[in-house]
């Protein structure tokens, strides 16, 4: 199954199509990272997080990728961002990165996981328990 490597979505994200989806063939090393939404915000409990769009996501998405590709040596880079209301537990993002070289794969994943938080695009609204 071959996937966009950038992905806007509401739907949850699939750990197994992820890594399926990577080209790996000349790969030495695959680094996933996922940001999962936690039960707090600072000192603040809250039930869930609701992220809308506010701009073009997906070419901001797409300027990270070709950013990591310009800088690292890398096979392939998934980047996908969900939207929308998530609860405690579901996965926000991810940043996967294969490369032949296990130090690109860490650095790439890395710049990806920095650069994603930078987003511009979207925006967040910490649900609050009290």
């Amino acid at each position: 199954m071959e996937i966009e490597m950038v992905i806007v979505t509401e739907s949850p994200l699939d750990p197994e199509i992820m890594f399926k989806s990577l080209r790996k063939e000349n790969a030495g090393s695959v680094i996933f990272h996922y940001a999962v939404v936690k039960n707090r915000a600072g000192e603040r409990m809250t039930s869930g997080i609701l992220f809308e769009i506010n701009g073009d996501l997906e070419s901001e998405l797409s300027e990270i990728e070709a950013d990591i590709r310009s800088r690292w040596e890398t096979c392939d880079i998934l980047l996908a961002r969900r939207i929308g209301l998530l609860h405690i537990g579901d996965l926000i993002s991810l940043v996967a990165v294969s490369s032949p070289a296990s130090d690109d794969a860490f650095d790439a994943c890395r710049y990806g996981l920095g650069s994603i938080r930078k987003i511009v695009n979207i925006k967040k609204t910490e649900l609050y328990l009290d």
